[in-house]
């Protein structure tokens, strides 16, 4: 089963898919986790000042994870394509195309979880983005693509990790 969360930054996607790879459920599972720092250390660009050519990058990532076929990963192809259409220098057209292209992956996904971000605070890792406006409208996006691309499979969970973890494991057939 490949399950990917979607959401906005510093909404507890990783710690979540740590904590469901703990789960008897499913610790058969790979568990991804988004590799920023080292993305960030190879001079990719990352959250406001993305370019067309990091997003192919974070998208051929989620493109190697849907190999597997049992996988938790903390981005998803909605993850990305919010980030490119959000982004500053990334022509319109490219913008548009790249989400095409990207959403063709959307059947490999057996469910989707979105993660709300309502009652997380924003948190800094050193590393991603700690503007809330910008945080707000990466995850307006991340809906409005949810909504025109839905995945097969999408449960939306919000609350503590442990009532996230009780909904997912409640939605999966």
């Amino acid at each position: 089963m490949r399950i990917g969360l979607a959401g906005t930054m510093s909404v507890g996607k990783t710690t979540l898919a740590k904590a469901l790879g703990e789960t008897d459920r499913f610790k058969d599972h790979v568990v991804q986790t988004e590799r920023s720092k080292y993305l960030s250390n190879l001079g990719i660009p990352l959250n406001t000042d993305s370019t067309l050519r990091g997003q192919f990058i974070f998208l051929a990532e989620r493109a190697t994870e849907l190999l597997q076929d049992s996988i938790i990963t903390d981005r998803t192809i909605w993850d990305v394509c919010a980030f490119t259409l959000s982004a500053k220098s990334i022509l319109e057209w490219e913008k548009r195309d790249f989400v095409v292209a990207a959403m063709n992956l959307k059947q490999y996904y057996d469910y989707v979880v979105y993660v709300s971000p309502n009652g997380i605070k924003m948190e800094d890792n050193g590393i991603r983005e700690t503007d809330m406006i910008y945080r707000n409208k990466i995850d307006t996006v991340i809906q409005m693509l949810l909504n025109e691309y839905t995945p097969t499979n999408l449960i939306t969970v919000s609350g503590s990790t442990e009532e996230r973890i009780t909904t997912i494991i409640s939605n999966i057939k």
